[in-house]
């Protein structure tokens, strides 16, 4: 069902590597679930990941990129302020000048954003085959002494094609917001505004509270999902996968053991990748497609969650 490109910047940052940071290679996997991560060099953006992502996706699934007529694209970590990044990988990707493209600032629920809105563009005769790339190098906003933050994240992107016939088998989508919580995962002097969100961090870069984030999760998420359930009129029994955003592991089997979600249907794809966004979704379908492990009519649940706060939930059947 889903068409997944992918792809991983070179350079690799093991466990081994972060150890000046005070963590042993073993306590930082234990903590994090994380063995290694990849991050970009310093020339190389998010721009340029996202063109790979999309060039692995045409090539390995022998799309037409001439049939793209959208293109839907999410970051945080956009290579300029203007002009957006998506306009930039038209041209890179040397498409028609009548294709619309649209890029959205948003998270660890922009894919499920991203998805809802090619299901609207596509239902209501805008489009017939949407680009959904997803890339993001918050591994840049990071300072080199920020333990919490340098042994999470990764850098990553990915590209998803979408037709009819995938978002007929999307269900309906389940949004929430919170501002409230927009200062606890910031980067400060990051816009125009002199005022700044969070005096605590590191100035200019990456700011994460993260027991403030964690208590959002374990509130916002097991409700998100209870609401997607019931607009659905699917029991919780019936799902099949539930597909969480690869934030870290501790918040992920705190997540899983709080729902009694059984292992086996609660998949993974963060060691050797770290937390990359936007994009841990799809990386996580394009691992499950991969193994063959999807089967045609299963129903799973998706749900992203993070910066903002943000979080989106919808349920598939793939």
């Amino acid at each position: 069902m889903f068409k997944v490109g992918t792809y991983l910047p070179k350079k690799v940052l093991s466990n081994e590597d972060l150890e000046y940071l005070g963590w042993s290679a073993k306590k930082i996997f234990v903590k994090t679930g994380i063995s290694q991560r990849h991050v970009t060099i310093d020339n190389e953006t998010a721009l340029d990941l996202a063109y790979h992502a999309c060039e692995d996706l045409f090539s390995e699934h022998r799309i037409d990129k001439k049939e793209v007529d959208y293109i839907l694209y999410c970051t945080q970590s956009p290579d300029y302020n203007l002009p957006n990044n998506v306009s930039i990988l038209h041209k890179k990707l040397n498409l028609s000048n009548n294709i619309p493209t649209l890029e959205v600032n948003q998270g660890c629920s922009g894919y499920i954003y991203g998805l809802s809105l090619a299901k609207a563009l596509i239902n209501s005769n805008l489009a017939t085959k949407v680009l959904l790339v997803t890339s993001d190098t918050y591994t840049k906003y990071i300072d080199n002494e920020d333990r919490a933050n340098k042994t999470i994240f990764g850098d990553g992107a990915t590209a998803t094609l979408l037709t009819k016939d995938e978002v007929n088998k999307f269900g309906e989508f389940i949004f929430g917001t919170d501002g409230n919580g927009s200062c606890n995962l910031c980067v400060n002097n990051s816009g125009l505004s002199k005022e700044k969100l969070t005096s605590e961090g590191f100035e200019n870069k990456l700011f994460m509270n993260g027991s403030e984030i964690f208590n959002f999760t374990l509130e916002a998420v097991p409700a998100s999902i209870e609401k997607v359930l019931e607009k659905n009129n699917i029991k919780f029994e019936e799902i099949d996968y539930f597909l969480f955003h690869q934030a870290n592991n501790f918040m992920l089997e705190h997540l899983r053991e709080k729902l009694n979600i059984p292992k086996e249907k609660f998949p993974k794809f963060i060691e050797n990748t770290g937390n990359t966004v936007s994009s841990t979704i799809p990386f996580l379908i394009n691992d499950l497609n991969e193994k063959q492990i999807l089967k045609k009519g299963d129903k799973l649940l998706l749900i992203g969650f993070g910066v903002g706060y943000s979080w989106g939930t919808t349920i598939i059947e793939y």
